[in-house]
């Protein structure tokens, strides 16, 4: 299990243990973290964005181009920003920490 740790807008915190090969999106709606991931993970929208916390950011791998042009749609992009149907959980990344922006909560 690969241990993913949600820091949410108001401070708190959700915590979940998901299989090696998940996505963060996956994780979130695991975790009851309520990302909105309109597009169902295919990377069509930005609505799943969000910022690994340091020093998480230099274990994942880098973005796509066409991942990129997605962020650019995110309304508080940060440099650590990424989308979490992109991100896929393995061991290296156990432990990880999420910042989850209030723009891409469905109902916060």
């Amino acid at each position: 299990m690969i241990q993913v740790r949600f820091r949410l807008p108001d401070g708190s915190e959700r915590r979940i243990g998901v299989a090696a090969g998940s996505t963060l999106l996956e994780a979130s709606r695991e975790a009851g973290v309520e990302l909105e991931g309109a597009c169902g993970g295919s990377m069509a929208c930005a609505t799943c964005h969000v910022r690994i916390s340091d020093p998480w950011f230099d274990l994942v791998p880098p973005p796509s181009p066409e991942e990129e042009d997605m962020l650019d749609l995110a309304p508080d992009w940060q440099p650590t920003s990424r989308l979490g149907c992109q991100i896929r959980l393995d061991r290296q990344l156990d432990g990880i920490v999420v910042d989850v922006p209030v723009s891409s909560l469905l109902d916060y």
